[in-house]
């Protein structure tokens, strides 16, 4: 989750990164109003889950910020802070859009409890929208739950294809989502005030397929007590959604082809055929081109849907997303369940992003669901996640690695932090292989950026040494750029220089950024 802060005063700033990185959030600063919009209208953001906005600052004010978000339609919740705490001013950033407001200086438990009652409402606010969205047939794209820059290029292919009629066939493994993405498309689109109707066709028993797709006639075969018009006659006007069109059989392969092709249907025992307008969205987890290559899928059938491909990524490769849709479901269960859930612990989220999510966004759903239902107070941990505590385990193995277990994540891909400030990116090696005479297997070569945990005659460093060696990689991974090292290792500016100082590293340090903290430094001059 990251938070906006909003400030003109450096060490302000820095006071409620400290805060706010003790809580487990991520933090994006901005030293003035017109730099926050920036950075709320640019392409980042999209990951800003909340605005800590001061009221008074040089041009630009909070109440002028507010405004300008409001115009923009930036529904980002919004806690002012300011020194001067006037009824007039609260009224005032209420009125504008405020959703709390503070007095400096904050303590941390105050902000804490205002920014999860902020998170909490904004959740739940976007629900009820989604809710009636769905309902009235208009879910748009902006009712997705997504942070990942790599679903942002997917929903601009979809805002491409919803403008236009042409059929789209969306690819994706099961549970990503593909049927949300179909219903944005025809509730952003011309028909959106038309039918919107889903078909499984995996779900269809073969010898009834036909009448279901197409219809038929009163009496045309035994059991056919009423006439049935079909789906396309249904969706006519609209959209015909066919998920997991890849399972349909050979015989009606042939029969959507013509009704596509054709744009009539002929249902069961009719004596002319039916004329339909219907936009065609399909969907599949299957990989069509090689089912072609086989025989398994008509090749003319392939070509008419795959006129505008799309590919949902799996969730395992979007982890952005899961905080967001773990408080969506968090919300949604708590208030279908009548519980007071309200939190969901930075510890379970940490565990969440490193499970892989192989039933991808539904499993995510139950799995919060499940929890819902087992919390016994307001806050949702990591005891909450039984099933997902069991695979997401690490152990030290007899070579002195500390490796993944069960979920499939080589060693290099996740490990432990070694301070709750840390990056979790960091691989950690197997140790040297005479460590353990009983291992018969010999390590894997050591990747150029893993952090030994043993030293030479194979004990444990010191955590100095450690932190040392990640704070010098840090400085020469992000080129010497003091202030993104101190964001991705999630401590503040001051603290980075003061552990400089005190590993003996200032000899990493530019001489332009010497100079830059020397000025930093010097007392502000008062008008």
């Amino acid at each position: 989750m990251a938070i906006l802060i909003v400030d003109d005063d450096p060490v302000q700033c820095r006071l409620l990164e400290g805060i706010l990185h003790k809580f487990g959030y991520e933090t994006v600063t901005a030293n003035s109003g017109d730099n926050a919009l920036e950075l709320l209208n640019g392409a980042d953001g999209g990951r800003i889950d909340c605005v800590i906005l001061d009221l008074v600052m040089p041009n630009l004010d909070g109440l002028g910020v507010l405004a300008r978000m409001r115009q923009a339609s930036i529904k980002v919740p919004v806690i002012v802070q300011t020194a001067h705490g006037g009824i007039d001013n609260v009224v005032s950033a209420m009125r504008a859009g405020a959703i709390d407001f503070v007095v400096k200086p904050i303590g941390a438990e105050r902000l804490h409890v205002s920014l999860r009652n902020a998170l909490n409402t904004s959740a739940l606010e976007g629900e009820l929208a989604r809710i009636k969205h769905s309902r009235s047939g208009t879910l748009g794209f902006g009712d997705i739950i997504t942070k990942s820059p790599c679903m942002h290029v997917v929903l601009r292919m979809a805002e491409k294809a919803a403008a236009s009629t042409i059929p789209v066939l969306i690819a994706g493994e099961s549970g990503v989502g593909k049927e949300l993405i179909a219903r944005a498309i025809h509730g952003s689109g011309e028909r959106r005030t038309k039918q919107f109707i889903a078909v499984n066709c995996g779900a269809m028993p073969e010898n009834l397929i036909e009448s279901i797709l197409f219809g038929h006639e009163k009496g045309s075969f035994t059991g056919a007590t009423e006439r049935h018009v079909g789906k396309f006659v249904e969706a006519s006007s609209g959209t015909l959604f066919l998920d997991e069109v890849g399972e349909l059989p050979a015989a009606a392969q042939v029969k959507l082809l013509r009704a596509i092709q054709e744009g009539e249907v002929e249902p069961v025992g009719a004596r002319k055929p039916v004329k339909v307008d219907v936009r065609i969205i399909s969907a599949t987890n299957r990989d069509l081109i090689a089912d072609v290559k086989q025989g398994r899928f008509r090749e003319d059938l392939f070509y008419r849907l795959h006129v505008f491909p799309i590919t949902v990524p799996p969730l395992r490769e979007r982890p952005a997303d899961i905080p967001a849709l773990a408080r969506h479901f968090l919300a949604r269960f708590a208030a279908e369940e009548g519980k007071r859930v309200r939190l969901i612990t930075g510890d379970s989220l940490r565990m969440l992003a490193a499970f892989p999510w192989p039933g991808n966004i539904r499993q995510l759903e139950n799995a919060l669901f499940r929890a819902v239902v087992l919390a016994e107070g307001d806050i949702v941990g990591v005891a909450e996640f039984p099933q997902i505590t069991a695979q997401v385990t690490h152990q030290v193995t007899a070579e002195g690695a500390i490796q993944a277990s069960t979920y499939g994540a080589a060693p290099e891909q996740y490990a432990p932090p070694l301070d709750p400030g840390f990056d979790q990116g960091l691989s950690v090696p197997a140790a040297p292989e005479d460590i353990s005479p009983a291992a018969t297997t010999t390590a894997s070569p050591a990747p150029a950026d893993a952090l030994p945990l043993l030293d030479d005659d194979g004990e444990v460093r010191p955590l100095e040494e450690l932190e040392a060696d990640l704070i010098r990689y840090a400085i020469s991974h992000y080129r010497g750029q003091m202030s993104e090292v101190a964001r991705r290792l999630r401590i503040g500016r001051s603290t980075l220089y003061r552990r400089l100082d005190a590993l003996g590293l200032n000899s990493e340090r530019s001489e332009a950024d010497r100079e830059a903290v020397a000025a930093e430094r010097q007392p502000r001059k008062i008008a």
